[in-house]
């Protein structure tokens, strides 16, 4: 018997050479007549052990040169309002820009540097997704006003614009590079489906509906011009491949199977892409998760994972005190980055991070706690660092690697070799532009080394100034009456009561227009007592107000005498920062403890099933998820 229990190939003895022979390995190449003494039996070690090959790329300095070579910014512009994407438009030379009080500028880029051209008030509210076309003359944005604006690049003008039914979530051109007819792919915050519409603008109706992609809304959609194929991602960390025409299946030419792909790691790990980026050639994708914090770098044809990278704080915090980090800082400041880096799972900054690719596609750039680095996935190893002792953290890049004359005439092997004249004639202005977290600024690294940090900062806008009616009008706006949180089980309306409350309903609605509670979960459930949530680190620690501090509580006459009560939670006396709990039953000895600032009155079903549902230590075992918070 064998020691598995499953019976045994041989039950008597066998002789010496039938032992020799079921044991011995089989050497490569052997020939079967081949004689050997008694010395020779068994696995012979090699004589000398091969050294193992680094990887090098070839032409590897010629790609780094074709990159910006200052490792400071050499110049920085300002909006009125933060930034939230900048985007450069292939083979049109534009750089766009666009900030959260829904303003989109336009500059053209020149031999060197770039001049502003236009300035549109695209939407009233924040600008929530961006995308250019394949071909650089198209530009769309989707914003919290329910619209999406599409540009002309090449006349930098508004061409139309969209009604949605719902918020967006993203939107994507879909088609290829000269296409007749130009594809606009938006996901909406409600629902699963993908709309097709005409590019053009020239009808307000999709004139396609995708269903049967996803189950769950969908959070990304990327389109790859080589394969003529979209990659999307939904809640669940689902990522599929679909054609935009036909029946919207995946391409022949990719793999057969999803089980033999590594498509699933997002769901395996529970994060969520923050973005997708198809390199140059199509070869490749890259991603940027939360809650995990990897860059992930795919194969496009098999889906298969080709490189990983860490940037997560427990990382980052062990290799800064094992001493192993690309840069040793000093403790004070690596507690101040980390602090900037945990205000990154804010949801309404986390699809504000990108990571690109240069255009040789062997390198990908992202921001990180040390600064923006610039990696060879062949060789694995960091080339570049831009801004390492810069005062913001890189969240959105852009990078313009244009050839202004004989662009293309020119190989790689006659770029490489000493020829003055080909050198001269391939002269680069390489531009790398980059956002920063809670800045009002975008900063642009260049080939200009001698810059003075006195002047590199340009004063392009006047500081943001308002008037006190301005400043009433502004109030107002950030107040409302009714909102309608959208859960993964469900719509919960609610009623709010801006006169009893006026603080606690302007932080709460400041916060759902700007997407904070966006896939935050019900951390905390009590059956016959109340379902809590609002908290971005999901277990009840976390949250604050918009004014960056706790706030004070609004005592009035509103009692918690019955059900469906919304309050502020709180850790005491005037500390209310962003959680909040709705009751489902009466609840009085919280009177005078708890702010109330509105009522349930519709998707009472859907409190009493979030109530209901299974619970380990008050926290649900199944995530039930706030999706959007809509406010009127």
């Amino acid at each position: 018997m064998a020691a598995n229990g499953s019976p045994s190939p041989h039950l008597g003895k066998r002789s010496r050479d039938e032992f020799d022979a079921a044991e011995q390995p089989a050497l490569p190449n052997a020939k079967a007549n081949d004689s050997s003494s008694e010395d020779d039996i068994g696995p012979a070690l090699p004589s000398t052990a091969p050294k193992k090959k680094k990887r090098k790329l070839p032409y590897e300095k010629l790609y780094i040169s074709a990159l910006p070579s200052s490792p400071r910014y050499s110049k920085s512009l300002m909006h009125k309002d933060q930034l939230s994407f900048v985007t450069i438009t292939p083979f049109t030379d534009f750089l766009v820009t666009s900030s959260i009080d829904g303003v989109v500028k336009f500059w053209k880029k020149d031999a060197v540097g770039i001049e502003f051209v236009k300035e549109f008030k695209a939407h009233h509210g924040e600008i929530r997704g961006v995308s250019v076309s394949q071909d650089g003359r198209s530009f769309a944005t989707a914003g919290v006003d329910k619209t999406v604006k599409i540009f002309d690049v090449i006349t930098f003008d508004l061409l139309a614009m969209l009604q949605l039914q719902s918020l967006p979530r993203s939107i994507c051109w879909v088609h290829r590079r000269g296409a007749s007819m130009p594809l606009l792919a938006v996901a909406e915050e409600v629902g699963h489906v993908i709309d097709i519409y005409d590019g053009r603008g020239e009808l307000q109706t999709p004139i396609d509906s995708i269903s049967n992609i996803h189950k769950s809304p969908v959070i990304l959609i990327a389109y790859n011009n080589a394969y003529d194929c979209a990659i999307s991602a939904d809640e669940n960390g689902m990522v599929e491949y679909w054609r935009p025409g036909g029946v919207h299946e995946k391409p022949e030419n990719v793999f057969q199977y999803k089980s033999s792909t590594n498509l699933f790691e997002f769901k395996k790990s529970k994060s969520l892409p923050s973005s997708i980026t198809i390199s140059p050639s199509g070869s490749q994708f890259t991603t940027f998760s939360f809650p995990d914090r990897k860059v992930r770098v795919f194969d496009f044809v098999t889906g298969k994972l080709y490189r990983s990278y860490d940037e997560s704080i427990l990382t980052l915090t062990e290799m800064q005190q094992a001493g192993t980090a690309l840069q040793k800082l000093e403790d004070v400041e690596f507690g101040r980055r980390l602090a900037v880096e945990r205000e990154l799972e804010n949801p309404a900054l986390q699809n504000k991070i990108n990571v690109i690719f240069d255009e040789s596609g062997y390198f990908i750039i992202y921001g990180s706690l040390l600064g923006t680095k610039v990696i060879n996935t062949l060789t694995n190893r960091v080339v570049k660092v831009y801004g390492k002792d810069e005062p913001f953290r890189s969240l959105s890049l852009a990078l313009y690697q244009g050839q202004p004359q004989k662009k293309g005439v020119v190989t790689a092997q006659m770029a490489a070799s000493a020829n003055p004249l080909l050198q001269e004639a391939e002269e680069r202005d390489p531009m790398l532009v980059s956002t920063g977290s809670g800045k009002v600024r975008f900063y642009i690294f260049t080939n200009e080394e001698d810059v003075s940090k006195a002047t590199r900062d340009v004063q392009n806008e006047k500081p943001k100034l308002l008037s006190s009616r301005q400043q009433v009008e502004s109030k107002t706006a950030e107040t409302g009456t009714s909102a309608i949180i959208h859960t993964t089980y469900g719509d919960i309306h609610i009623r709010l009561f801006p006169e009893a409350a006026p603080k606690a309903v302007e932080n709460f609605v400041t916060h759902s227009k700007n997407g904070y509670y966006n896939n935050t979960i019900f951390h905390r459930v009590i059956r016959k007592f109340m379902i809590q949530c609002g908290d971005p680190m999901g277990d009840g620690t976390g949250g604050e107000s918009i004014w960056g501090k706790e706030f004070e509580d609004e005592f009035s006459t509103l009692k918690h005498d019955k059900a469906y009560t919304v309050s502020m939670a709180n850790a005491g006396p005037n500390t209310n920062g962003s959680q909040f709990f709705i009751t489902t039953e009466k609840a009085s000895w919280l009177d005078k403890k708890h702010t109330i600032f509105g009522r349930a009155v519709q998707g009472l079903d859907v409190v009493h099933k979030i109530e209901n549902t299974r619970v380990y230590k008050e926290k649900p075992e199944e995530e039930i998820k706030i999706v959007s918070i809509s406010v009127t």
